[in-house]
């Protein structure tokens, strides 16, 4: 069953059968035909419809049917390898420092995501694209960030962490604009790949974080950054001896920390336990809501995916005003709370009716920017909450529980063959649950940044959402910030 009927367009993604077989009467199915003496003879090859795709590696490669699996292995692969990235590149980041883990990161995904679009099996391309997720999701992204919020003080970390995370929605936004104008997967890729060129310059733009310097006794280099910050920004280009203490704890030690050290003591251990579940939870409906806009949404592939992902953008307007006004704590739960029931919702709200079509789009994108919204306040909330000798690790940890549940999302997604219903009820069920738990996390607003284990560990002391205000830890942030 491999010749290709005169009229493809009117049989999207069905078995291609001899031309005759159409005036037969046989029932041409997506991955069988089932014929006059009542036998299925199974698919080897397909018809595919062109309406919005062109040469994608589902075609090349008949990723349908009973392959159908392999495109969820594809996106879990990747997933997987932010997973390992956050396990190796998190800690070697607190140890040699976040601008050469930085750089490095950038340089690989550069050279593999050119070399992805000469691919020409699916072997080679799920290791590349493992490694992608290593260096490009785990290493640029993770480390990229922490080092923004090390560069800027206090004042400026909710307004340089939300900017950070709206950079990814343009990305998205960029994504569905390429596809929409480039219908060759090969040539797609290569242009998703020379992107990685602009950060090729990061290593003469950017300097190694002042705080990891002062942590690890680099007193002299964090200076002379400090020093070199003033003089562009026009100011008294000398930190006088004393106001570096102003701004970081002295280390008492200078032994090197890892994530199985956020598990050692109570307090913090707790957290990190909550912390990773809400990481979990973003991810898992974040993804969950961005790879299956063409199962949740009926149209334009490309159009869909630019209203979901560019819902993100209102989101990381709005929320460092409502952090920074309500606190980290209220907001995420108030969001992930929200964006749960807007999943569930959808899900069970029919959509063969033009209404019903535009009430899912709204509550669709409404969940999506209220996820994007908790996703982007998680990332500044856990740098916020862990000392600087393993802020690093605590968001490469966090980032590896986020990837662990991307991994699952494609897995979770193939239950819509069971009921259409079940993948948005668990996204949105595991959100509801996190969004309660959150409110037992410490607030981190208008507190300092600790530096030691020892801050770290009694970091938010009986502050909880259910405490009342009674043995909150207070806040020794001075009226001007240093």
């Amino acid at each position: 069953m491999n010749c290709q009927p005169k009229d493809r367009s009117t049989f999207p993604n069905r078995c291609s059968v001899p031309e005759e077989w159409y005036q037969e009467n046989v029932t041409i199915g997506e991955c069988s035909v089932q014929m006059k003496n009542g036998t299925e003879e199974p698919c080897s090859e397909w018809i595919y419809d062109t309406t919005y795709y062109g040469n994608t590696i589902v075609t090349d490669w008949s990723l349908v049917c009973g392959q159908r699996w392999m495109r969820a292995l594809s996106q879990s692969i990747l997933m997987f390898g932010v997973l390992c990235g956050a396990m190796i590149l998190g800690p070697l980041a607190d140890k040699y420092g976040r601008l050469k883990i930085l750089y490095f990161s950038c340089v690989m995904q550069a050279i593999f995501g050119v070399l992805a679009a000469f691919c020409h099996h699916y072997i080679p391309f799920f290791i590349i694209k493992w490694v992608l997720g290593v260096f490009g999701g785990a290493g640029a992204y993770m480390t990229g960030f922490v080092l923004t919020m090390e560069m800027v003080g206090r004042k400026h970390r909710t307004a340089m962490g939300f900017g950070f995370q709206a950079l990814f929605a343009f990305g998205a936004v960029a994504v569905a604009i390429w596809g929409y104008f480039i219908r060759n997967w090969k040539t797609l890729q290569l242009v998703y790949g020379l992107h990685s060129i602009i950060l090729l310059g990061h290593w003469w733009l950017v300097d190694e974080s002042v705080g990891w310097l002062y942590s690890q006794g680099r007193k002299d280099e964090a200076k002379a950054i400090l020093e070199k910050s003033l003089k562009v920004n026009k100011m008294e280009a000398e930190v006088k001896e004393g106001e570096m203490e102003t701004l970081f704890t002295a280390p008492k030690e200078t032994q090197s920390y890892g994530l199985l050290d956020l598990l050692k003591t109570p307090r913090m251990r707790l957290r990190t336990i909550n912390m990773c579940f809400n990481w979990f939870s973003n991810s898992l409906v974040y993804y969950g809501l961005l790879l299956n806009t063409d199962t949740l949404l009926s149209g334009n592939p490309y159009l869909m995916l630019a209203l979901v992902a560019s819902a993100d953008l209102p989101s990381y307007i709005f929320s460092p005003y409502l952090v920074d006004r309500f606190g980290r704590r209220s907001i995420t739960s108030i969001f992930m709370l929200i964006g749960g029931g807007a999943c569930i919702m959808a899900a069970f709200t029919p959509k063969d009716t033009a209404t019903g079509s535009a009430i899912v789009i709204s509550l669709v994108v409404l969940g999506k920017l209220l996820i994007a919204g908790s996703f982007a306040i998680i990332y500044n909330y856990t740098a916020e909450m862990y000392p600087t000798v393993v802020r690093t690790s605590a968001i490469g940890g966090g980032a590896m529980c986020a990837r662990l549940s991307s991994t699952l999302t494609p897995w979770i997604s193939l239950l819509d063959s069971f009921d259409p219903k079940l993948p948005s009820v668990i996204f949105g069920s595991v959100a509801l649950l996190s969004g309660f738990l959150t409110l037992f996390l410490p607030e981190t607003l208008n507190k300092p940044m600790p530096q030691t284990m020892e801050e770290g560990e009694e970091y938010g002391r009986g502050d909880t959402a259910f405490s009342l205000g009674k043995n909150r830890s207070k806040s020794t942030i001075p009226t001007e910030d240093p």
